[in-house]
């Protein structure tokens, strides 16, 4: 996993009441990212508690067919209060929804689940 830091802070103004889904302004938004790293996972899990949700991040470098056990690095843990995970999932909600509208729908099913679902359709 490479972490990348931001080369150069960047203005990118918008309104909370823009990123909460309402359409007067309340206050301007000022992203700094200069001190922004990126990192790429493809496994995520969550857990919680009364006063926090945390969200852990990880790369699995391959899954393989009747594999009986898998292992994942974990990379990342981001700790939100439940009210920004309250937030982050609106958000995550409006972007999948784009998401399919415009490139269709996204299978959360095992790759096996899928074969053999494609399988028997193929045989019907």
């Amino acid at each position: 996993m490479s972490r990348t830091p931001a080369k150069e802070a960047t203005d990118r103004p918008t309104t909370a009441a823009s990123a909460a889904g309402r359409t007067s302004a309340e206050m301007q938004v000022k992203w700094d990212d200069t001190k922004l790293s990126t990192s790429y996972a493809n496994v995520c899990n969550v857990m919680s508690t009364r006063e926090e949700v945390v969200l852990m991040f990880g790369v699995n470098q391959a899954w393989h067919l009747g594999q009986k056990e898998v292992t994942v690095q974990l990379t990342d843990r981001i700790i939100v209060s439940p009210h920004a995970a309250k937030r982050l999932s609106v958000l995550l909600e409006n972007l999948l929804k784009q998401h399919e509208e415009r490139f269709g729908p996204l299978n959360l099913q095992a790759p096996r689940a899928v074969e053999v679902a494609q399988e028997s359709d193929l045989k019907n």
